[in-house]
Parts: structure tokens; C-alpha cells; sequence
């Protein structure tokens, strides 16, 4: 395999974007509050709600002393809610289990709420400097380029910290460049539908590249279409309930405009059943 790792390095330092989890002293309870929000949401709508989470809340302690219900309200339009109250839980547990610090042990992470391969691997590394593979939807494109010759990854495998383990330099400080780099490359240069061939780092050793960029298909999963879905429908009932305070809003005048009548009662027990949302004495709040 050729080397990925030096160019890699090279471009990183004089490209990297100046984001704020990855300054100096950041710290391990913004970089995992920061790898929750970033979960299928863009860096620059998740730059203003970090700051002001961490403003409020600066360490998981000061997030669990709150209701759920702040950190839903807190968390305002980012979408996919559910990662709040996955934070707000992980919060009371790293106060409860691990003395209000954030673990840097992978496995110690992987028993926290809401935290899954990447996201544990990713606060070992960016926040300990550890050395681990750390796989997201921009280095799994890279790979399946530059290593497999393929327009688009197929779906995500434990395989995909294989494939970056076996790329990742033996120095630890390089290792967690190359992660990060690996990452932003895909998120700036090798984007799904339009790379930028002519500015990567490794193109000229890249295998799709050699191969003739060839279309080998897509088996991404396609998101839903948000406008009309009951998605648009929950976030319409949750941003009902944010705005309504502690008090809540009578069941029947929850978005009751809403033109789809079934739909608005979907969302409203869906939100329910997932925690994020309570009915008591026919008031629908945020949980409490």
C-alpha cells in the first residue's frame, strides 16, 4: 500500500480549518459534546450551539444537575433530538461512574449512553492522544477511493477500522493527525459528489484515480425527504414544546393546525416513546 500518511500530515498542517475542538486545551467534555452534535449535522450549524452549550454547561456534572428537558431545549434545531437526551444521560454517568471526567479508555467510553465506535475512538484520540482508527462517513469516502478504487464506500463495517488502522503511522501524535486529516480531507476536498481532484494531497497515488475514476454504484442508505415527513412533524411538536416552557401545552392545541392529523398524532407518540416528550393530565411537556 503506498504511503497515505506523509502528504496526508503535510497538507493537514497548512489546511486544517481553525474549528474549535481542535485548539489547544479544548478538553475531553467538549470534544465529546462536540462528536455528539456533529453526528449528521454540519460543522457550521454546530459551531454557535456548542459554544453556547459549553457556556452553560462546561462540564458533564452542570448538564446532569438539570432536567432532560434543558438539554432538549438547549439543543434547539440541531436535529435529531435524541442525541440530547443520550448527552444529558452520558453527563449523569460520567459524574456518577468516572468522578465527573471524561474517560479515555475506549471500552470505558463504549458503555456510555449514546456513544458508539466512532465517537469513543474519537475522544481517546483528539482528546487524549491516543492511538486508535477513527472512521467517519468523510474517511470511510477517502478510503474507498484512495485504497479501494471505488466512487463511494459501501456500508459501514468494523472492516473500516481495519482499512485505517493499516494506514495510520506507528507514532502516536501522527496517528491522530492522519485521523484527523483523513477526515477533513474528505469533508473539504474528496466530497461525495464533486472531489477536488486537482487540490488532494494524495492523489497521485490514489486508486480510483489510477483506475480512470470509475463509477462502482452506491449503496448509501438515501435519507427521507424532510419536507411533508413525520420527521418535519416531531420537529414542529418539539419546538411546540420548547417554546412553551415547563408548563407544557394541552394535548389537543399541540401543532393542531398541522394539516395531517394522523401525522401530528404520530409524532406526538413517537416523541413519547422515545423519551422525549411526557403526557400528564392531558399537557404534553418535555420531559422532565
Amino acid at each position: 500500500m503506498p504511503d497515505l500518511a506523509t502528504p496526508l500530515i503535510a497538507w493537514y498542517r497548512d489546511n486544517a480549518r481553525d474549528l474549535p475542538w481542535r485548539r489547544e486545551g479544548f478538553g475531553a467534555w467538549g470534544t465529546l459534546v462536540s462528536e455528539f452534535m456533529l453526528q449528521q449535522t454540519p460543522v457550521n450549524r454546530v459551531v454557535p450551539h456548542l459554544e453556547a452549550w459549553l457556556t452553560r454547561w462546561p462540564t458533564p456534572a452542570s448538564l446532569a444537575a438539570e432536567p432532560p428537558a434543558e438539554a432538549v431545549r438547549q439543543w434547539a434545531n440541531l436535529g435529531y433530538p435524541r442525541r440530547a437526551l443520550w448527552l444529558h444521560r452520558a453527563a449523569t454517568e460520567i459524574r456518577d461512574r468516572h468522578g465527573d471526567t471524561v474517560p479515555d479508555d475506549v471500552d470505558e467510553l463504549l458503555t456510555l449512553t449514546g456513544i458508539g465506535d466512532y465517537t469513543a475512538r474519537a475522544v481517546a484520540v483528539f482528546a487524549y492522544g491516543l492511538r486508535h482508527p477513527v472512521v467517519d462517513t468523510n474517511t470511510r469516502r477517502v478510503l474507498a477511493r484512495a485504497v479501494d478504487g471505488r466512487s463511494q464506500p459501501g456500508p459501514p463495517s468494523k472492516a473500516d477500522l481495519t482499512a485505517m488502522e493499516a494506514i495510520l503511522p506507528a507514532s502516536t501524535t501522527d496517528a491522530a493527525i492522519v485521523n484527523a486529516a483523513a477526515m477533513e480531507l474528505g469533508a473539504v476536498v474528496c466530497t461525495a459528489r464533486s472531489p477536488r481532484c486537482e487540490a488532494c494531497p494524495i492523489s497521485d497515488r490514489c486508486a480510483w484515480r489510477t483506475a480512470g475514476y470509475p463509477d462502482t454504484g452506491d449503496s448509501r442508505r438515501r435519507q427521507a425527504t424532510y419536507e411533508g415527513s413525520d420527521r418535519q412533524a416531531r420537529g414542529a411538536v418539539l419546538k411546540a414544546l420548547r417554546d412553551a416552557g415547563s408548563q407544557g401545552i394541552p394535548i389537543e392545541d399541540v401543532i393542531a393546525s398541522w394539516a395531517d392529523a394522523a401525522q401530528r398524532d404520530r409524532a406526538i407518540d413517537s416523541l413519547i416513546a422515545d423519551g422525549l416528550a411526557e403526557a400528564v393530565d392531558d399537557h404534553l411537556h418535555l420531559p422532565r
